[in-house]
Formats: structure tokens, sequence, C-alpha cells
């Protein structure tokens, strides 16, 4: 779209090439945390599914949580069998994802990032997920969510 920013452009390629049938809403502000998607979008906070991008000994990991959950690191890294989930930097999350925090999509990246699905989202017939930048989200859902990431499930609380 002519004045589109490109990372919302690009996300709209790659939802349109895995087969997507999401609708991309841009919204007139920011949405970088779950409780302003869903104020702005009128769901609920548990329907909007944060894309959290996580560093393991310098590879990135994405976690697509509900917006009214927390991840344990604790927890997740020991389902992971790894010793650390940290918490990775914006600089971090831009290089492997080609995404400001706030933006980051479940699809569309730099390169392959491992991502894993939060199976609390399943209580929504509809979730909302970011789509290449801080104030663009698209509708989904689960199975189509699962579909288009390739994502494991893991239980994140």
């Amino acid at each position: 779209m002519v004045g589109e920013h490109p990372s919302i452009t690009s996300f709209r390629a790659a939802l349109e090439r895995l087969g997507g049938t999401g609708r991309v809403v841009v919204l007139p502000n920011s949405v970088h945390t779950a409780a302003l998607a869903a104020q702005a979008l009128g769901c609920e906070v548990g329907a909007i599914a944060n894309s959290l991008v996580f560093e393991i000994d310098g590879t990135a990991v994405l976690i697509l949580t509900s917006g009214a959950h927390r991840v344990d690191t604790k927890k997740v890294a020991a389902e992971l069998g790894v010793e650390r989930l940290g918490r990775a930097s914006a600089e971090f999350v831009r290089q492997h994802t080609g995404h400001a925090i706030g933006g980051v999509s479940p699809i569309d990246h730099l390169g392959p990032v491992p991502t894993y699905l939060d199976p609390w989202l399943k209580k929504y017939a509809e979730i909302w997920a970011a789509a290449g930048h801080p104030s663009a989200v698209f509708n989904t859902t689960y199975d189509e969510l699962l579909k288009l990431t390739g994502a494991q499930e893991l239980e994140v609380e």
C-alpha cells in the first residue's frame, strides 16, 4: 500500500505467501503492549498473542504467548533443556527478526527463528498478533498461527 511502512508491506506479502487469511489492521497509535492492543481492538487482553524474543546462547527464540500470561523463564528453560532463557535486547531482537520490539510478527523474520506457541491462546476463536510494526496487527486463529509459524506448543506459565 502507498505510504505504508515497509515492514508492514513485507509482513503482508509473507502472510499471503504462507496462505494466511488474517486481516491486517494499522491502528492510528502504537500498540506495543498487549493491554494497548486489546483496548484498541476491543478484545480481551488474553486474545493478544505477544511475540516475545528471548536469547539462548546467542540464538533467538520466539515465544508467542497470551497477553494474559507472563513467561516463566526458569520453567521454559527447563522445558527446552537449556540452562538459561535470557531477555533479548532491542538490538538483538531487530538483528534476528528485522522488527522493533512491540512490532515483532510471528512470521517474516530475517532468518529462521525457533518458535513456541502458548496453548492458552486456544481459548479464543480470534487472536491478534503483531504485523511487523508497533501500530499494525492481524487477526488469526490458534490453528492457523500454529501452521503459519511451524511452532511447537509450549506451556509458558
